[in-house]
């Protein structure tokens, strides 16, 4: 009798013990989401994040304006620029920036549906690696999945808009009073493949941003679904 009077503490011990044990399981459980809640609590995240970002670059001195993306002369032009500047010509070298830059924003405005086509197109397990992956997984993914159609579909509207702002006249201008000048190596007049590109780069880097603060900032998290895989990254991160 006694020793069964012993054996009850460690008995109630023994099943109190499974009890939390239990309960804890569950909670981990519940507390991490499924693949389906990662894949949509990143695009909602990606949503989130394209849409302020392009929305932000297409507004009126988006890029102009915002030193982290604003466009100069090409580099194999820069000598050139500071040689036209020495001569007098800083108001037509200052011209050709900023036409450039109200290109890249007249663009900019174009590349909402092809990020949204991306996302579409995300899979549950490129949303489960972009979750659990670098800093910038997103804007890594974005890269590999839609730099050439961006490209694609920015050339002819940066022609356009070059035109229409007067960068290809600007510049070629600069560029023709450049390249009469006696013992130096002449410049290409033809902006607009390096205009495309430079507002490509643009936009990555303003997605890059968006990613980080949403990975960083709970109040960047608009969403429960955000708020839930976002957090459960965050407890995996710091078991690490």
């Amino acid at each position: 009798m006694k020793k069964f009077l012993l054996s009850i503490p460690f008995a109630f011990f023994a099943i109190t013990g499974l009890q939390i044990i239990t309960h804890s399981a569950q909670a981990c459980a519940q507390q991490q989401p499924s693949i389906f809640d990662m894949s949509a609590g990143i695009k909602d995240a990606l949503l989130q994040g394209t849409n302020k970002s392009t929305s932000q670059l297409s507004a009126l001195n988006g890029f102009f304006g915002n030193p982290s993306v604003k466009i100069f002369f090409p580099p194999q032009a820069q000598k050139a620029e500071h040689t036209l500047r020495g001569l007098g010509l800083g108001k037509q070298c200052d011209q050709v920036i900023l036409s450039l830059n109200r290109a890249a924003e007249d663009a900019v405005a174009q590349a909402e549906p092809i990020f949204i086509d991306a996302i579409r197109h995300m899979s549950v397990d490129d949303a489960a690696s972009i979750l659990l992956g670098q800093p910038d997984a997103a804007t890594q993914y974005f890269r590999r999945t839609t730099s050439a159609q961006l490209a694609i579909q920015f050339r002819p509207i940066i022609q356009a808009s070059l035109n229409k702002v007067g960068a290809t006249k600007y510049y070629g201008d600069v560029a023709k009073t450049y390249n009469k000048l006696p013992f130096v190596s002449h410049i290409n007049p033809d902006l607009t493949d390096y205009a495309t590109q430079q507002t490509i780069n643009g936009i990555f880097i303003e997605i890059a941003k968006e990613e980080l603060n949403i990975r960083r900032n709970l109040n960047a998290r608009s969403t429960p679904l955000m708020r839930k895989v976002f957090s459960f990254a965050d407890q995996g991160r710091k078991t690490y």
